[in-house]
Parts: C-alpha cells; structure tokens; sequence
C-alpha cells in the first residue's frame, strides 16, 4: 500500500514537472487577458447619481418638510402628516442610527466607487441596463428590505450594514446579523440585480434551484470580480474553508440520497434558505453553514462555464439547469 501511494506521487511529481511551464504560460495569458478587460470596463462613462436622504434628513428642520418630501416623494407616505416626520426629527434612536451610520461610511466615497464598478461590468455585459439613481437612507433596521432595486431607483438602508456585533442587533439571530456588515454591501446590490434577470424555475427539482442560485453567483463573479468569494456568498472565511474542504462529501451525500431530482420543498429550508446550518440530519450539522445547496450550484455553473467559455451571461441564463448540468460534466473537487 505504502509502495502504490509513493509510486502515485512520483507519477504526479513527474506530471507536474512536465505540464507546469505549460499551465503556467496558459495562467499567465488568462491572467493578462482578464486584466486588459477589466481596464476597458473601468473606462465605460457611466454618471452614477447618488443621493444621501440620511445625511439631508438628519441635518433637515421642520420647515425643510416640504421639500424633502417634493424630492423625495416615494420615501413619505401619503397617509402620515406632516407631524409625524417633524416627531421623527427629533426622535433619539432616529439620531443615533444616523449617527452610527456616519461612523460605518463617512462620506460613503468608498462604497460610491464599489457601486460605479459594478454598474459599469452591469453596462458591459448588459448594454441596454438604465443605471438606478441610488439613494441611500436608514430603515430602523429593516434587514429584510435593506436593498430594494427597481427600473429606476435603488435604495440601501444602510444601517443593515453596521457589523454583526453592533448593539442594533443584539436581539437578531446571529446567523442573519453576520451578514449586516458593509462588506457585503455592493454584494447585497449584485444579488438584487442578479434576481430581476435571472428567472426563478419552473422546474421544482432541488437541482433546478441550486443551479438557479449558482448562475446568481457565477454573475457576481463577472459583476464583482474584486469581491472575495466569502463576500460574494456572504459566508465568513472559515464557513468557505469549511464548503471547499467537504465539497465531494456534499456532493455524494446529495446524489446517494437522490436529492438532485427530488421536488421535496423542504430542501429548500435545509440547503438553500437562510439558515444557521445545512441540515444534513447527521452529527456534522453543526460545523456546517448554511445554504450548501447554493455553493453547489455555483461550483456546478463555473464548471459549466469553464467548459464553455463562448457562452455569454445573457445566453447562461437562458440555459435550463438540467441541460447545464450534464453539459458540466461536474465532478466536485477532492
């Protein structure tokens, strides 16, 4: 047994030794390749208009009412008077959240520019895109609606985005405030454009909606290229690490148990929703994160893509997921 493993290794060592200068010429030519599209996306003209209601209702009297309100139609209600914003002026806790946004972004410089980079890949891979004015705001703390995308706005609370440990969230559960961190910000954004292009399935099999959350993150990975992998999934380093490392247990777990074309709804609320843990139903539960399903369905799509590299964004979408899925010939990595 020992003699087959050293003889296996002297075997890699020699493959390595012959196909290395060949790898490495081929990664460096990608590499250049990459580089030289990302310089001609950061040249795309693009006027992002951005608006800070936060800071201008913050700094705003009684008598600016009025007018925030003729600039701001959609952010007050018809049905409130007047004197309800006028009491919210002044309201301690609607202080402190501006203030502790100001603390978490400053002039938002920042963020601004993470936003005119994606809007710019958005242009390059989806010419005809109107780029939403952005507007950013506080929501109490509304994390369910931290990122709302339409035709022509887009508005970001941005106190869902003041760090896990922040005392605005001590009474939510920790696996959603991990992702309140203004790291995964211009990732939330991503995904929200992501969903108004990427139909969700018709087809209710397991695998039809895993792939339909990997094509969400594969178009982060064109969208966001900067964004870390973490960030792109929202998991911490180590929950990554964890996914990479137990890739082909998942994978066998899912098909010896015949998951893939399963329509169990339940699947989703064990692999795919929010949650602090995938639900294996084994000891291991613990040591896991959430949604697994979803990091399946992105290795399956970037196995597709890789294979397939004439296939553009707008055409990998049109693709149902069965067909992309035996066209990957995807094998998880070991």
């Amino acid at each position: 047994m020992h003699l087959v493993n050293l003889n296996a290794g002297v075997l890699k060592m020699k493959w390595v030794r012959k196909y290395f200068p060949i790898l490495a010429l081929i990664l460096l030519i990608s590499c250049r390749e990459e580089n030289k599209l990302e310089k001609e996306i950061s040249k795309i003209p693009l006027d992002l208009r951005l608006e800070r209601f936060d800071r201008e209702f913050g700094q705003a009297s009684p008598r600016d009412i009025p007018k925030l309100k003729s600039k701001y139609p959609y952010l007050f209600p018809k049905q409130f008077p007047d004197s309800i914003w006028t009491l919210k002026l002044k309201d301690t806790i609607q202080q402190e959240l501006l203030s502790e946004v100001d603390k978490a972004f400053g002039d938002f410089s920042e963020q601004e520019s993470e936003l005119t980079s994606l809007f710019q890949h958005v242009k390059h891979y989806f010419p005809g895109y109107h780029t939403p004015k952005v507007v950013t705001l506080t929501s109490e703390v509304q994390y369910d609606n931290r990122v709302v995308l339409t035709d022509s706005l887009l508005l970001l609370g941005l106190d869902n985005y003041l760090g896990e440990d922040h005392h605005f969230y001590r009474s939510v559960s920790r696996y959603i405030a991990k992702g309140l961190d203004k790291q995964y910000l211009v990732s939330d954004v991503t995904g929200a454009f992501a969903r108004t292009i990427n139909r969700y399935p018709r087809n209710r099999t397991f695998l039809s909606r895993m792939v339909y959350h990997g094509k969400e993150l594969y178009l982060k990975d064109k969208l966001i290229p900067a964004a870390s992998d973490a960030q792109k999934i929202k998991y911490t380093g180590e929950e990554l690490e964890w996914a990479i490392e137990n890739e082909e247990q998942i994978w066998r777990y899912f098909v010896e148990n015949e998951l893939l074309y399963s329509t169990d709804s339940s699947l989703d609320r064990r692999f795919l929703d929010p949650a602090p843990f995938s639900k294996f139903q084994l000891e291991l539960d613990s040591e896991s994160p959430g949604r697994l399903g979803r990091y399946m369905g992105w290795q399956i799509v970037r196995t597709f893509m890789d294979k397939n590299q004439g296939v553009s964004l707008t055409q990998l979408l049109d693709i149902p997921a069965d067909d992309l899925f035996k066209k990957s010939n995807y094998k998880p990595k070991k």
